[in-house]
């Protein structure tokens, strides 16, 4: 029963990926494109640049909290997609189209939406004020990644609960 219940949800992560990957509109996928490459990283590194001149003290805080827990969502992130090395959708079913670059073989966690939640949640409790742009932007980001058939739902909701994880540990600490 074990196993069957295993192939029922990955034969679901599949369908959920390829319904998503087929039924956006042009506008949609410029705006997933967009919003991935944004979420690459660009977006990220300019909110902590942006932090300190903005929020004063606590930008500065915001900004330095992203930096360490950036990196040791990096360093999860790699290790878990180099164990688990699970092929991204696309790969895996050829009715799925690639709609943007991978930036590694693998699709298990997303590294976007890890970094995504992970940054937001780091932000937050210090600026509030910018909950109206990180919180949409974040979604969106997470939207992206099974829109453009890069992964998995699975891959998504793993990469924000660990985002989201390391993120509050960070808070709690910190």
């Amino acid at each position: 029963m074990r196993g069957s219940a295993l192939a029922t949800l990955a034969e679901l992560d599949l369908q959920i990926c390829a319904t998503c990957n087929r039924m956006s509109s042009r506008f949609l996928l410029r705006l997933f494109v967009e919003v991935s490459r944004l979420g690459n990283g660009r977006f990220w590194y300019g909110l902590m640049i942006l932090l300190p001149a903005f929020f004063g003290t606590r930008g500065t805080e915001a900004s330095l909290r992203m930096l360490l827990v950036g990196v040791v969502c990096l360093a999860l992130y790699r290790w878990i997609k180099r164990t688990t090395a699970r092929p991204r959708p696309y790969q895996a079913d050829l009715a799925i189209t690639r709609r943007a670059r991978a930036l590694d073989p693998y699709a298990f966690p997303s590294g976007h939406t890890l970094h995504a939640v992970a940054f937001t949640l780091v932000v937050l409790p210090t600026c509030p004020e910018l909950a109206w742009l990180l919180v949409p932007f974040t979604l969106l980001v997470a939207i992206s990644r099974v829109v453009l058939g890069l992964h998995y739902p699975s891959d998504v909701l793993a990469g924000a609960a660990l985002g989201a994880t390391v993120a509050l540990t960070a808070v709690q600490i910190g």
